[in-house]
């Protein structure tokens, strides 16, 4: 899942002249920005004729880190929930040659999830055919996640390969990522625009618990750093073997919290408890995924017929209820005011994604061949 760290409300989306994405959460604030300051830095590309634009939505949030571009960035406003005409007016002006999507939108179903993100990037490529923009465009990047394989169903097939099959039959509830990609799709043949898609994931006084699975803290997972995904895309929209193709973007080390989890602990000056697990009941949460994980899709295949259980989502400390808690909010509170950070960020954290990150109880092993083979070395 790429969209760690995202925040509830208050959504905001940016694009550009040369980078059009989504500034909604903190991971995907810091895939722009990365991928923005790339840009002017890469050799052997001509600078953009004119400078960097971001058009973005309420609340205005973007205009107080534009100390974070170097002053490069100029600023319009659109709103992505409106129609193709409402955006195309506020696209009135703006030029591209290379578009950056990352535009996502929470909500409580995947049927929700699926017409409310499908729609917002169809509204907005109808928006830019209105305006002519699309017909400038060299290349357009659609940044998605690991949801691609289904992994918030439940186990996937490991290592998790760009072939692998949609799940798209009935057993499976919508994913608004194979929408966007078809829509994506035919906006590049009608238009002739190439495109690339990247398949990110999970971007980064007491003694520290681990709040997640028991099972998953000694499990691998991968990871993508905002740096190294931004330094793909950048390579990527130049390369005519990328265009229309997807790709897994992750850093190609596979990590397991058993490693990861004392570390942090080192690093914020504490240590892990020793009986971390042994906690009392009542903080404690286990609820089924989906009953039909993906892997189910491979069993027969790999022999495995009748051996594929559906995920849990097991909490050691239910976060949620963890973040509502009085003392909680006072300790946040007391630590924004002396360290200068978002006041509200406590209430506004979607920590019911957190919950599945950290407590899902199966491996998560992305294959990234395919971009090795294109020719990608980062």
């Amino acid at each position: 899942m790429s969209r760690n760290g995202a925040t509830k409300g208050d959504d905001m989306i940016t694009l550009g002249l040369i980078y059009i994405s989504r500034f909604r959460s903190g991971a995907l604030s810091i895939i722009f920005r990365d991928t923005l300051m790339r840009y002017p830095r890469t050799p052997n590309r001509p600078p953009p004729q004119r400078q960097p634009q971001t058009v973005e939505t309420r609340p205005r949030r973007l205009a107080q880190q534009k100390e974070d571009f170097r002053g490069s960035v100029q600023h319009a406003s659109i709103d992505l929930l409106g129609s193709s005409d409402d955006i195309a007016d506020g696209l009135r002006g703006v030029e591209a040659e290379y578009l950056f999507f990352a535009a996502y939108m929470e909500r409580e179903s995947e049927q929700e999830s699926w017409d409310v993100n499908g729609d917002m990037l169809q509204n907005f490529l109808d928006a830019l055919e209105k305006v002519g923009v699309a017909r400038s465009l060299k290349r357009v990047v659609l940044v998605t996640g690991a949801k691609q394989y289904g992994v918030h169903l439940g186990a996937p097939k490991n290592p998790m390969d760009e072939s692998d099959p949609w799940l798209t039959d009935d057993r499976f509830p919508p994913n608004f990522y194979y929408r966007q990609q078809d829509i994506l799709k035919k906006f590049g043949e009608k238009n002739g625009v190439p495109w690339t898609v990247t398949y990110p994931n999970d971007e980064l006084g007491q003694d520290l618990v681990f709040p997640g699975s028991e099972e998953f803290y000694t499990k691998f997972d991968c990871f993508t750093s905002a740096d190294l995904h931004a330094e793909f895309v950048d390579w990527a929209i130049d390369q005519d073997q990328t265009g229309n193709q997807a790709f897994n973007v992750v850093n190609g080390d596979i990590q397991s919290w058993q490693s990861l989890w004392p570390l942090l602990a080192r690093r914020f000056g504490v240590k892990v408890k020793e009986d971390q697990f042994d906690g009392p009941a009542e903080l404690r949460s286990e609820s089924t995924l989906w009953d039909t994980p993906p892997l189910s899709v491979f069993e027969k295949e790999a022999g495995l017929k009748g051996r594929v259980r559906p995920g849990k989502l097991q909490q050691n400390i239910d976060i949620v209820k963890w973040s509502e808690r009085e003392d909680v909010r006072q300790a946040w509170a007391r630590l924004a005011e002396r360290h200068g950070l978002q006041q509200d960020a406590l209430e506004k954290a979607t920590w019911s994604f957190l919950a599945l990150v950290l407590g899902r109880n199966f491996d998560l092993v992305i294959n990234t061949t395919k971009a090795r083979k294109a020719g990608w070395t980062g």
